[in-house]
């Protein structure tokens, strides 16, 4: 694995996502990475991020399986393309699409390991299945549709 991470080579004026934006002090400050074939990113919950005593708040893995997706989707162009990532133009990707089905309870204190496959890579789409796990468990799997980013959501 790299020690740069995917959302590393964003654009400074295109990283302050809550979810995954090295600019924003305030959110998860997630990190992907190619695995191989796979993408993989890990995280702690917070106390905060709490459901109910002992587990882990859906929206929250709802969120982390949105930007490990775009994330991925990013990573994915510029594979496809055969360009380094962070090259220009910049291939960042948003959400079109989050579909997540939650399979067991997310337990509280643990790691998370979230797990990425590029399934479709467009010019303008990727299409990316994830699994969320804790302790070696699926809790979670999602599907990420992202979309290249308008012109029009670049800052001016």
């Amino acid at each position: 694995m790299s020690n740069k991470a995917f959302q590393d080579y964003y654009p400074d004026e295109l990283s302050h996502c809550y979810g995954c934006g090295k600019n924003n002090p305030d959110g998860h400050q997630l990190k992907s990475y190619w695995d191989g074939d796979e993408s993989v990113a890990r995280y702690t919950p917070k106390p905060y991020h709490m459901a109910i005593p002992g587990f882990v708040y859906g929206g929250l893995i709802a969120s982390l399986i949105d930007c490990h997706g775009t994330g991925t989707a990013s990573a994915a162009a510029y594979r496809a393309a055969g360009r380094e990532m962070g090259s220009l133009p910049s291939l960042r990707f948003v959400t079109g699409s989050l579909k997540v089905d939650y399979v067991a309870p997310t337990p509280q204190g643990v790691e998370l390991e979230l797990r990425g496959v590029a399934v479709e890579v467009k010019e303008k789409k990727v299409v990316v299945d994830i699994t969320l796990s804790a302790n070696g468990k699926l809790c979670a799997k999602g599907q990420v549709i992202a979309v290249r980013m308008p012109e029009t959501m670049a800052p001016k």
